[in-house]
């Protein structure tokens, strides 16, 4: 049994300058958003919890998040699609199929 009922991971890897990653395309800004937007709804006591990690291996289709135990993964581009797995995948557990990879 999950000690959570969602884990979210958002790649904030950062390779040497002139590689891509998820870091320089705002992996970590929208992390830092998610976490905040989190607690602000109460998913945090709900069992939902925001981490960042490493290198998911999935950089040139990034930035990227999963979400587990489902193991949906998503690509951002700013706030507005993060809110949106947020509010669509978090709350109302539906896929935003539109942002998956």
């Amino acid at each position: 049994m999950s000690h959570f009922k969602q884990h979210v991971f958002f790649c904030c890897n950062q390779r040497p300058e002139g590689e891509s990653c998820c870091n320089n395309r705002g992996g970590t800004e929208m992390f830092q958003y998610a976490k905040a937007r989190a607690r602000e709804l109460g998913l945090d006591a709900a069992g939902v919890r925001v981490n960042k990690a490493g290198c998911l291996g999935r950089c040139d289709q990034g930035p990227v998040l999963v979400v587990y135990p489902e193991g949906t993964w998503y690509t951002f581009i700013d706030q507005s699609d993060v809110e949106e797995i947020i509010q669509s995948h978090l709350v109302d557990g539906q896929v935003v199929e539109r942002l998956q990879v």
